[in-house]
């Protein structure tokens, strides 16, 4: 789209955009991963009436330390989309 739009496919924004989209992918894959296992540390200790375990807790901390260099990404991308700051 951007080609489209006039602007070059080696203009820096767009090559930080992509790397930065990368390293949200790289932080969220296993995201999705601990939250499924997360979820299911959670019915375990339901359906036995306990409390979470410890690796429930281990795995949230991951869970969000992932989540900020994820989101920060996805911040920059959207300044970099709207403002393209360097060509």
């Amino acid at each position: 789209m951007a080609i489209t739009m006039g602007y070059s496919f080696w203009d820096r924004w767009l090559w930080v955009s992509i790397l930065l989209y990368a390293l949200a992918g790289v932080c969220w894959l296993p995201v999705v991963w601990i939250q499924l296992r997360m979820r299911d540390l959670a019915v375990e200790a339901a359906k036995a009436g306990e409390p979470l375990p410890l690796a429930y807790f281990r795995l949230f901390r991951w869970w969000f330390a992932l989540g900020w260099p994820a989101f920060g990404a996805v911040l920059v991308i959207f300044h970099l989309m709207i403002e393209k700051p360097f060509g």
